[in-house]
């Protein structure tokens, strides 16, 4: 009578021991599925180069159908009854856990809450240079009003005289940067430049003196136009862009810069 009850008694145990195992294994569904989703969210809004070098966005496309893919396949385990067969063996099967869980859905969770935008002066945090490393010159566009503020930080760099660059006309974009100790009629048009993702992303900047600098605020993407002339931007001698005019644009496409 006992073996009997213990018979009718043990699949209600595995039962209700299976339950959490069901619940976890949902859960990691549903978080492949939706980190798929997320990947061709940012891949289709054009957000994706705010995290990484677009030259590595093939990456995210191989992520997303590999999450989707794994999310899919579990999901139809699942449905089937696979999962529950799987468990009703007696291997010693070890189910993910929550705190891996937590960990996976980690970068969905901030990825979601945390608005989509590329880092400004806030990342800068005072740390902004006015070196770029060394290329070679005739990588460069040979128009150097086409040069972004990296190209001419890299021909500064190049270059033995800075006073080759007085009267030399610029016509650059970047976000508006300034510190406190900035002169009034003083701001930095600024960019980061990134090598694989914003992880590694440096601030770099040219010094801009135009009369009416407080007419833009921190951050507002600006284009400038102007001549360079060589001048001493916070005890450094370096060319200063004396700017013809500034106008409000547009966050470009692609708002960093790749060395």
């Amino acid at each position: 009578m006992q073996a009997t009850d213990h018979l009718h008694e043990h699949p209600h145990d595995h039962d209700h021991h299976h339950a959490p195992d069901t619940v976890r294994a949902w859960l990691k569904t549903a978080i492949l599925l939706a980190l798929g989703g997320y990947f061709i969210y940012n891949i289709a809004s054009g957000s994706l180069t705010n995290y990484i070098n677009q030259r590595f966005a093939w990456l995210s496309y191989v992520a997303a159908v590999l999450f989707l893919a794994l999310g899919a396949a579990g999901a139809w385990d699942l449905l089937r009854g696979r999962g529950r067969t799987a468990c009703a063996c007696d291997h010693d099967h070890q189910p993910i856990t929550w705190l891996a869980l937590a960990i996976v859905a980690l970068p969905l969770v901030f990825g979601t809450l945390i608005p989509s935008r590329p880092l400004g002066s806030a990342a800068v945090n005072g740390d902004i240079s006015l070196n770029a490393a060394g290329a070679n010159l005739t990588s460069f566009n040979a128009d150097p009003l086409q040069w972004n503020v990296l190209d001419w930080l890299r021909a500064f760099n190049n270059a033995d005289d800075l006073t080759g660059f007085n009267g030399q006309e610029a016509d650059v974009i970047g976000f508006v940067y300034r510190e406190a100790t900035f002169p009034e009629d003083t701001f930095m048009v600024a960019r980061f430049t990134i090598s694989c993702c914003v992880a590694d992303a440096s601030a770099i900047g040219l010094p801009v003196v135009w009369q009416n600098a407080g007419d833009f605020p921190q951050d507002a993407w600006v284009r400038v136009r102007g001549v360079f002339e060589v001048g001493v931007f916070r005890g450094d001698t370096v060319p200063v862009l004396h700017a013809a005019g500034v106008e409000a644009i547009q966050q470009p496409e692609h708002p960093y810069l790749y060395p």
